[in-house]
């Protein structure tokens, strides 16, 4: 099998070298790399062009986002298989061996999820495929918890983070790629949900390792730009993929999510952020309302099933939470009670 990695950058021109050099040192060599510029001025395009003149560049003169971004690497190849892959990345050497190999064992698995480890503390997890909350986002399984047996079996996850996340092309021609609107962050939330409601799988693939920096483009996890789209996005996601009957069941617990996102918000001193985000949100609602009709009209699982898999999946990630936390010394109360009453 073939696969095409393509790879999203703007100004990531030291985090490019160590990428694209983990990939020239692959045990698997059945692959062609596709690099997405967004409108760099940092010299990225000169790196590319004088110093890995094989990789296919796709350059544009502004940043148009994540999604416009993928989805053209995405339509530029024609693999069967295709990697999404962060540039502030590094793989172990086996680890599109490995991909391709669960590939090839699990042909009933649409997608499939890497280990990403902390680039910097390469014992730790930065996400071991991904859960996700019914508040409308995603959660990295394992995040800063020490890897280890728990860990180190492959199974089913609900789904996966794009900064490292290999797609059956044919599943992307059926369901659609990224969502343009979201222009990014949890755009890849978005297509997991909508990958799960079309029946689709994703299979985390243990033995495949990616080390990650992580939030390397923005600068930090937490700034204005973070927090306003993420705001927006996590509404959209809500809009466009919960049918009403699930939006009323979890009503509850998206209403707990939003509380502490704003508090959180407001510890962070990024209330105006927010408030941009929620007004962009509300401008858009329309475009996001027409695409809800079309997305909802293709599900394929009962409403019934689609809410059994939010749920096993944010049991998950409060399983995920109270484990670090725990590692911690920490105690768990309220997400004891919080389970035992909501999941």
């Amino acid at each position: 099998m073939q696969i095409d990695i393509v790879i999203p950058n703007w100004n990531g021109k030291n985090l490019l070298r160590a990428c694209l050099d983990s990939l020239k040192l692959q045990s698997f060599t059945e692959y062609s790399v596709i690099v997405i510029d967004n409108g760099s001025t940092d010299g990225s395009k000169e790196l590319l062009q004088e110093k890995y003149p094989d990789v296919h560049l796709i350059s544009w003169p502004q940043n148009r986002g994540f999604s416009v971004a993928v989805n053209a690497g995405i339509k530029a190849g024609s693999a069967p298989l295709v990697f999404l892959l962060n540039n502030d990345t590094e793989l172990h050497e086996d680890c599109l061996q490995e991909m391709v190999r669960a590939a090839e064992k699990i042909p009933e698995a649409d997608f499939f999820a890497a280990k990403m480890l902390n680039y910097h503390k390469r014992h730790k997890l930065d996400g071991a495929g991904d859960a996700f909350l019914r508040g409308g986002v995603g959660y990295r399984i394992g995040t800063m918890e020490a890897d280890g047996d728990l860990y180190s079996s492959s199974r089913y996850v609900f789904g996966v983070c794009a900064g490292a996340a290999l797609y059956r092309r044919e599943m992307l021609q059926e369901i659609g790629c990224f969502d343009e609107d979201f222009f990014a962050y949890l755009e890849d939330v978005d297509l997991n949900l909508r990958a799960n409601s079309r029946g689709k799988k994703c299979w985390y693939v243990s033995e495949a390792r990616v080390y990650h920096v992580g939030s390397a483009t923005t600068g930090s996890k937490i700034n204005d730009f973070t927090v306003s789209l993420s705001t927006r996005n996590n509404f959209n996601v809500l809009l466009k993929n919960y049918p009403f009957s699930l939006l009323l069941r979890f009503a509850p617990v998206i209403v707990i999510y939003q509380f502490f996102w704003f508090c959180f918000v407001v510890k962070k001193n990024q209330v105006p952020a927010y408030c941009k985000g929620l007004w962009s949100f509300m401008v858009n609602s329309p475009k996001i309302f027409a695409k809800r009709k079309e997305n909802l009209s293709k599900q394929v699982v009962s409403n019934s099933q689609l809410a059994a898999i939010m749920n096993r999946a944010e049991n998950d990630v409060v399983d995920s939470i109270m484990a670090r936390r725990q590692g911690k010394g920490q105690g768990n109360l309220l997400f004891g009670v919080y389970k035992k009453i909501f999941l």
